[in-house]
């Protein structure tokens, strides 16, 4: 799937979550889609957790 499809069915997804249940279903559909392609990502392994925390330098 290409990444103009993929984009097309979650703004269609967002639409609809938006029309049929308002403001914080658009939210909730939002993070739970945000929320699954960083977990995709990190199991193909495009994403590591260590690129989202810092590095811990205590002194």
């Amino acid at each position: 799937m290409s990444a103009a499809t993929a984009g097309l069915l979650a703004g269609m997804a967002l639409g609809f979550a938006a029309f049929f249940g308002g403001f914080w279903a658009f939210l909730l559909v939002m993070f739970l889609g945000l929320a699954g392609l960083l977990a995709g990502r990190m199991l193909q392994g495009d994403l590591k957790m260590s690129d989202f925390v810092g590095p811990r330098d205590r002194r």
